[in-house]
């Protein structure tokens, strides 16, 4: 897998480099957005690592560019920012990122998110089709989602269509905490009215289909405060 970082601080760069290229993959660097872009069209990465504050081009423009851009290999993009507020990530999200990591990070949250990025399916035309983990996987194709209860035997869920949007949400990005505002736009958008704890009826409903004790969760974790967060081995 290809990864190009795009980075204005020289040391930063290089320790996101020896991080992720200590785990195997291959990576390129750069420290401004037009570089981005050029290094973009040359080698199509498979994944972006992009700094929010870049000189010339900032990220949310080469994010937006990239994204208009066609082409059979629509990469993933991981933003970095030393900002942390809400409102920061609504923008880079709804821009085209992927996902969001506020500096400062350890080297382990962001291995961790760069392989749960890879770990979906390269997306075709912006939209990945499948999604998979250790013990689930979901194919928005065919709406169906099945659990792999051992290495040999695999069983299929029977999900109402806004359990299996909730599942799906929850493994697109394994390890991220969601609000219940968040889950709220992701599956009623603008179409929702009433109490956000309605998002708590939803998942308890999707814990009995999918944990083994509903109770005691293994997979979908409160978090408390919060929201919830999806978590299984790869």
């Amino acid at each position: 897998m290809q990864i190009l970082i795009v980075e204005d601080e020289a040391e930063i760069a290089q320790i996101i480099r020896r991080a992720l290229e200590a785990e195997g993959f291959t990576c390129e660097t750069c420290r401004d957005g037009l570089a981005a872009l050029q290094i973009f069209q040359a080698q199509k990465p498979d994944l972006i690592v992009l700094d929010l504050m870049l000189p010339g081009l900032d990220g949310l423009e080469v994010c937006a560019r990239i994204r208009q851009q066609p082409g059979p290999k629509d990469p993933y993009i991981l933003m970095l920012t030393a900002r942390g507020e809400e409102i920061d990530r609504v923008i880079g999200l709804s821009t085209g990122a992927d996902d969001y990591l506020v500096k400062p990070f350890s080297r382990r949250e962001l291995v961790a998110r760069v392989r749960a990025l890879l770990r979906r399916s390269l997306r075709q035309g912006g939209q990945s089709q499948l999604y998979q983990t250790r013990h689930f996987t979901v194919d928005l194709d065919r709406r169906s989602a099945t659990r792999h209860v051992s290495d040999e035997e695999s069983q299929p869920l029977d999900l109402t269509a806004l359990e299996f949007n909730l599942l799906s949400t929850f493994l697109s990005y394994p390890g991220r905490v969601w609000t219940r505002s968040q889950l709220i736009e992701k599956l009623w958008g603008d179409d929702f009215f009433g109490d956000e704890r309605v998002v708590d009826t939803h998942v308890a409903r999707l814990r009995k289909k999918i944990e083994p004790d509903p109770a005691n969760p293994t997979f979908i974790k409160t978090a408390i405060g919060v929201g919830y967060k999806f978590e299984d081995e790869t």
